[in-house]
This record gives structure tokens, sequence and C-alpha cells, in this order.
């Protein structure tokens, strides 16, 4: 298992591979799909030490673009729930979320509910551009505390 993991992590760190493999698999992590892009950020820095600000900003590009994409799903979807039942929600999430604004975005690095959060603020049809700006935000602080912290754990690396 070992040296199939190995394996796995040399080849997601090809320069062909590495980015593009991190852009990918954060931007499938930022809808509404279950997957985490840490690990995918980590292996290729452990590799590549040299790519750690490449690394942050690409994670930070392609879940941003996945959360701007739950987004737009959340505006369609209210586009299409409106033609077809013309009345709102009301819940308590939702007014809390109305409350907040645009920057309740900030809350979309938080696993289970981040993503949700994305979508509903395009459901609440909450300004695009600041929903992307806070949703950045937040994401590259993730990415940077969660890579800084994973480095700090593992020096060595876990295959060492």
């Amino acid at each position: 298992m070992e040296i199939w993991l190995n394996q796995l992590l040399q080849w997601l760190a090809l320069p062909q591979h590495g980015l593009s493999t991190v852009f990918v698999v954060s931007f499938i992590s930022a809808t509404l799909l279950p997957l985490g892009s840490e690990p995918a950020v980590f292996g290729l820095v452990k590799l590549n030490p040299e790519l750690f600000w490449y690394a942050i900003g690409v994670a930070t590009a392609g879940n941003t673009l996945g959360g701007m994409l739950s987004w737009w799903m959340g505006w369609g979807t209210h586009q299409a729930v409106d033609r077809w039942k013309q009345s709102s929600t009301d819940r308590q999430a939702l007014k809390w979320l109305q409350k907040l604004g645009p920057k309740a975005c900030l809350l979309s690095w938080l696993p289970v509910v981040g993503d949700p959060i994305c979508a509903v603020a395009g459901w609440l049809k909450m300004p695009f551009w600041p929903c992307s700006l806070y949703m950045a935000i937040g994401k590259f602080v993730r990415y940077l505390v969660m890579t800084g912290a994973l480095l700090w754990v593992f020096p060595q690396g876990v295959m060492t």
C-alpha cells in the first residue's frame, strides 16, 4: 500500500500533472461532491517544496471557481423554483445568511456546510462578485493554514 501511495504521489507531482491535478481536485471538492483537496495540495508540496505558493494559489483558484459554480447552481435553482412555485423560502438559516450577506461566503471553507453556503448564496441572489471575493479569502486562508500545519506536523514527510 505504501509503495502504491508513494507512486501515486510521485505521478501527481509531475509538472504535467501536479498543479493541474490540484486545480481539478480543488475545483471538484468545492462543489457539492464529497472530495477533500488538502491531501493533494499537501502531497504536491511535500514532493515539490518549491511549489508551495503555486500550489496554494492554484488550489485557492480551483476551489473558488468551484464555489462560484455552486453559487450559479443555487441561483439557477432559485430561478427554476420561483417559476414553478411562485413563493420564497423563509427559514431561520436563510434569514441568518441574508443577514450576513456575502460575508457568509467567508465560511465556504468549512467542511460539510461550506459548499452548500455557496449554493445558498446564489439561491438568495447575493451579489456574485462580493461572494466570490469572500470565498477566495476564506479558501486561501484555509489552504495556507492547512498546508502549513501539515508541513509543520510532518516535516520529514509521511513516507520516510
